[in-house]
């Protein structure tokens, strides 16, 4: 991972877990407490599954630039090769 993705998602964990504290540490009814746990779990949740598919987004791309480079590299072998083969 990036350093900057690490850096988000550290930022995203803690604060989730700020989120959390404060609300069952809030003077509230058991169920809203619940209620505003889940709330901030699922986005939590909603923001790691955002970040992992730009991650996954930038690794394709990244992959597929070096798929194209590799092919670039072999074909100019193979033509390096037959114009050796022609020339010998």
């Amino acid at each position: 991972m990036k350093d900057n993705t690490k850096v988000v998602v550290a930022l995203l964990a803690g604060l989730a877990a700020g989120a959390a504290l404060g609300i069952l540490f809030a003077p509230s009814k058991g169920d809203e407490t619940r209620d505003k746990l889940a709330e901030s779990l699922k986005n939590l949740g909603d923001s790691i599954k955002e970040t992992a598919a730009a991650e996954i987004d930038n690794l394709v791309g990244f992959k597929d630039k070096i798929v194209e480079n590799l092919k670039s590299k072999v074909q100019g072998a193979e033509e390096e090769y037959q114009d050796d083969l022609e020339h010998a």
